[in-house]
């Protein structure tokens, strides 16, 4: 199967990470290639492009559409590794980083992976299928009160207890194996007005199922730690978030570098040292244009925000 996916965002993010021709570039969510391809028509020969990607089926696909580009190195690492990759192969400072957060395209239409609710196929749910744990160990383990917690604060649905009750409850008579199963519990579980209403019943659900196999938030906040450190002075972060819980660690963590002053209001000078350590780069962030979002409706609740950094 070939790992096909439409690139958000793809001209404005491109536009806004490229500072330099001949830098060091890292696509940390490299998917289908996308951003990636449209960074090589950028970059000139000394350049150089790493791609980060835990899918097995994203990498090879990037070998095959790389193949002899010696500007490009292709690594199925966790985005969390960023750092470690780039000090092994001593690529350190680097001139843009791009990330492009969710799941993709290819991972959502391929049934057997487990993350739609369209489908019936097994629970799966993991990224990088070396892991261990599964959305089938999850719901089938994990307390009620665990249960509560993630659909609650991932899936942001507010019949989260009630959902958990229904999980606890069906898993006592058999396993939950399948999406399907899951659907039905979730569907069961929520009152039939409130079904009337907003997306489908199992979307919030799914997705906080999907953040907690694989500990998407943790490992974003991570890698955002280290993203700063690696870059050159100049360089530049360009994030795309697809959901409120994304945008608000991206966010946070990007206010946090501006450096803003934490000493009491009535000292006369300030004495906590603060001092900025980025620029936005753009001050609200970008969303897809009318057009795009018509011909890709996944784009639709996507957002931009890029940094760069000053020298200090």
């Amino acid at each position: 199967m070939v790992f096909e996916h439409r690139s958000v965002l793809l001209q404005e993010t491109v536009d806004l990470v490229f500072t330099v021709p001949d830098g060091v570039y890292v696509d940390c969510t490299l998917g289908g290639g996308g951003h990636s391809e449209l960074l090589l028509q950028r970059i000139n020969l000394q350049g150089r492009l790493i791609c980060l990607d835990q899918d097995e089926k994203a990498v090879e696909n990037a070998i095959r559409k790389f193949s002899g580009d010696t500007r490009v190195s292709i690594f199925q690492r966790n985005f969390a590794e960023l750092e470690k990759v780039l000090r092994e192969n001593q690529l350190l400072p680097v001139n843009g980083i791009m990330f492009d957060l969710g799941v993709s395209s290819p991972q959502l239409d391929e049934a057997e992976r487990g993350f739609s609710y369209k489908h019936d196929a097994p629970l799966d749910m993991r990224m990088d299928r070396r892991g261990k744990l599964t959305a089938e160990n999850l719901v089938n383990t994990w307390s009620m009160g665990d249960l509560t917690q993630i659909i609650r604060d991932y899936g942001e649905e507010k019949w989260a207890s009630r959902i958990a009750k229904f999980i606890t409850e069906a898993r006592i008579h058999e396993p939950i194996s399948t999406t399907g199963q899951m659907v039905e519990i979730i569907k069961n579980a929520i009152p039939a007005g409130a079904r009337r209403e907003g997306p489908h019943p199992a979307k919030r659900t799914f997705q906080a199922l999907r953040i907690a196999v694989n500990r998407e938030l943790e490992v974003l906040e991570k890698a955002l730690g280290q993203s700063l450190s690696c870059l050159a002075d100049g360089g530049r972060i360009a994030v795309i978030t697809f959901h409120s819980l994304e945008d608000r660690i991206v966010k946070k963590t990007f206010q946090s570098w501006m450096g803003k002053c934490t000493c009491p209001p009535a000292f006369p000078v300030c004495k906590c040292g603060a001092k900025s350590l980025i620029r936005l780069v753009n001050r609200k962030p970008l969303i897809p244009s009318r057009e795009e979002e018509e011909n890709n409706p996944r784009s639709r609740s996507a957002k931009l925000r890029v940094v760069e950094k000053l020298q200090v």
